[in-house]
């Protein structure tokens, strides 16, 4: 999940005088941005600062952050005829090589002491996003899409995904040693939606980085997807060519794990909430979760991401307490 943000002093400092996308087209400050979390908390890697909204404007819509309400589309997708408005071809590298410079350049900074993990939003949820024209508690007008114009999403979905491709191969090329998939809508689809208009991108994404990375001689990355509440559908994204799954807080370990099997490493699942707790609640809840996913296998992590006003102390209390835990447990197991 996302380390950087403003539950941190010095990331409010630090983007104070900057628009959120100058601050994601500066590969200084993603830099700097990316780094101040691992300055504070002794992690285990370090994720680039971008956002997933950067692909909807490579493909040439405009995406602004107002204040209060987040990231809004100047000019949602309306009609199917708006697909004419988008970028049919994207080089990825001149849209998006603000991001590859970032990746670079904190790569260079990290020294070898974490590894760099990059990422990108996965097609229904930029899809959403685009059609919604921002955030949405319902999707209703991109779900309409998917009932009402069933080839025209899947034309949007082709496209979307295959410019996640090259993006998350130009990621690799740039230095990223692994890559995380957010289809972070996936809750709003239910298993029928999910099984025709997300997860064959899902799948696709993966095989088809997989082999651009072996083509362009790069490193094969461990891939990791996360599907929010996408309960429904663990048993397939364990068969879908990643090698992590993400899972939020609404699912036990063990359902988990029974589900998706030993080959397949998983990640999670910590409500962010729980932080809010006393330090010494905390040091419980991980300790709980720790034993409940076992140690192989497993990356401890929360499960979605952190919120503004949360303590950074608590967040070390949890870092801490993974640690602390992990280590007895190895002990003694």
């Amino acid at each position: 999940m996302r380390q950087a943000g403003r539950y941190l002093p010095e990331f409010r400092e630090t983007r104070a005088s900057q628009d959120f996308f100058a601050t994601c087209r500066s590969p200084k400050l993603c830099c700097e941005l990316t780094l101040q979390p691992l300055r504070r908390f002794p992690l285990d890697a370090a994720i680039i600062f971008s956002d997933i909204l950067v692909v909807p404007q490579a493909l040439g819509m405009e995406v602004v952050m107002v204040p209060g309400k987040g990231p809004t589309f100047t000019e949602p997708l309306k009609e199917v005829e708006d697909l004419l408005k988008l970028r049919q071809k994207v080089d990825v590298t001149a849209e998006l090589g603000y991001v590859f410079q970032a990746i670079t350049l904190t790569r260079h900074s990290l020294e070898g002491k974490v590894p760099l993990i990059g990422f990108s939003g996965a097609p229904w949820t930029l899809m959403s996003y685009m059609i919604e024209g921002g955030g949405s508690t319902t999707m209703a007008k991109a779900k309409s899409w998917l009932y009402r114009h069933p080839e025209a999403s899947h034309r949007l979905l082709r496209l979307l995904a295959d410019v996640i491709t090259d993006y998350l191969v130009g990621q690799v090329a740039a230095g990223a040693q692994a890559l995380q998939l957010f289809e972070s809508h996936a809750g709003h689809l239910g298993p029928e939606l999910f099984q025709d208009f997300a997860l064959p991108y899902i799948r696709d994404i993966a095989q088809a980085v997989k082999s651009k990375l072996k083509e362009e001689a790069l490193p094969l990355v461990p891939m990791i997807i996360f599907a929010k509440d996408a309960h429904y559908a663990l048993r397939d994204l364990a068969h879908a060519g990643y090698e992590v799954v993400g899972l939020d807080w609404t699912i036990r370990p063990q359902e988990a794990r029974a589900q998706i099997g030993k080959h397949v490493t998983l990640q999670g699942n910590l409500d962010p909430c729980a932080l809010y707790a006393p330090k010494e609640k905390i040091g419980e809840l991980v300790k709980k979760m720790l034993e409940s996913f076992g140690t192989q296998r497993y990356i401890a992590n929360l499960g979605h991401g952190l919120y503004p006003d949360m303590n950074p102390e608590h967040v070390g209390a949890f870092v801490e307490a993974v640690h602390a835990h992990s280590r007895h447990i190895n002990k003694h197991s």
